[in-house]
């Protein structure tokens, strides 16, 4: 980790990767090693059940999606669903999102990360995406023009998330409404039938972003390099 760079956000703590252990049967998808098709590598924290992820790998054939869920139940039915659909272009992890990130993805290399109604942690905020650290970590993984697409029917997490992404990440950022028949996640399908409103926050990494993360590459886990 370089110490002496002008970072391009204002987030003072670092986070701190080679403190993590790499998740339990931690494996790394081919398409990161060997990624012939040369397709674009997109990313999905907090799968659920999949909804999301099996229709945008159906819908998008010349990209490709790794989405990771933590939860087992929840991940044992969108493996499931993976396995009947069988698509070639959907890579489906069951981990902490977090330390597989550190261990599996390098710089630079993904073009979209999508986080689809996070916990709000609304009793613990600092567990919120963009107020913690490893967001810059997450930013570093994330191409040049790359984005991060969040999205909640909190309006107060979301207001917190578009004041973080100007203010401490100085990422170009668009809030939208999301429109009410929309069916990407079964929370959304859920929130919008109940005539919640629900936000969309589209942050853009610019050229010429700088993280401590830059260089950091994932078999610095392994060498006790940070």
């Amino acid at each position: 980790m370089t110490d002496n760079i002008e970072l391009t956000h204002q987030q003072a703590r670092a986070f701190q990767p080679h403190k993590l252990s790499a998740p339990r049967d931690f494996m790394i998808p081919n398409i990161i090693g060997e990624n012939k098709d040369n397709l674009p590598l997109m990313l999905e924290i907090g799968a659920g059940k999949g909804k999301h992820a099996l229709s945008f790998a159906a819908q998008n054939t010349d990209k490709h999606l790794i989405a990771i869920e933590r939860t087992r139940n929840k991940f044992e039915a969108f493996a499931k669903l993976a396995t009947v659909q069988n698509a070639s272009n959907l890579d489906a992890i069951h981990a902490d999102a977090i330390a597989w990130i550190v261990h599996a993805i390098a710089p630079s290399s993904v073009a979209k990360i999508f986080i689809l109604y996070p916990n709000p942690e609304q009793h613990n905020p600092n567990q919120q995406w963009l107020n913690m650290p490893f967001f810059e970590f997450l930013l570093s993984r994330l191409q040049v023009g790359g984005e991060v697409t969040l999205v909640t029917n909190i309006e107060a997490y979301m207001d917190n998330a578009e004041q973080q992404a100007t203010e401490v990440w100085c990422l170009p950022n668009v809030r939208y409404q999301v429109p009410i028949d929309s069916q990407r996640t079964h929370f959304e399908v859920k929130y919008l039938a109940r005539g919640e409103t629900c936000w969309e926050l589209c942050m853009q990494k610019p050229k010429g972003y700088k993280t401590r993360f830059d260089d950091w590459q994932v078999d610095a886990v392994n060498q006790g390099i940070a």
